[in-house]
């Protein structure tokens, strides 16, 4: 069984996603939607699905989960959460809507206590698996960490096609 992380890795662990997120983007204004091919995400999609996903952020299901009025939530895999304005959006905007994500989640985490980690819990609702699981806190914590880490490798690879 894994140790339980404590909120301070926590909050290290949105700052390390933050800044790689970002770091990964540097460069890519000019080619923010471009893919290899149409299976793949471009940049822009990866990190929309990475900020909406659940629908309305992380953030705002870590907060409701900590103040006990989110019980349930849903996921839905595979959608790229791209919008008509997020289509738009230049670097630096989509920086900025990045930085709001990471702020807003670390201030849902300053709201919580080491035991609520445990104690804290809903059912994730995955409906494009056809899947229901009780997540704790830490477990919610957790998959973000590797869900976002995971999408973050799928970035460098785009980068890797460019010829960063």
């Amino acid at each position: 069984m894994t140790t339980p992380t404590s909120l301070p890795e926590h909050h290290e662990n949105l700052n390390s996603l933050q800044a790689d997120l970002l770091e990964l983007l540097a460069g890519m204004n000019y080619c923010l939607d471009w893919k290899p091919d149409e299976a793949t995400w471009s940049a822009r999609e990866i990190v929309y699905h990475i900020l909406d996903t659940p629908p309305g952020g992380m953030p705002t299901i870590v907060q409701g989960i900590i103040s006990g009025e989110i019980a349930e939530y849903e996921i839905w895999s595979g959608h790229s959460n791209i919008t008509p304005t997020r289509s738009t959006l230049d670097l630096a905007e989509i920086e900025a809507d990045i930085t709001q994500f990471f702020a807003a989640f670390n201030k849902a985490l300053t709201t919580a206590t080491d035991p609520d980690l445990q104690e804290k819990q809903a059912t994730m609702h995955q409906r494009t698996r056809e899947q229901d699981e009780e997540r704790t806190l830490e477990t919610v914590l957790t998959g973000f960490t590797n869900h976002c880490r995971n999408h973050l490798t799928q970035l460098n690879e785009l980068r890797t096609a460019l010829g960063f």
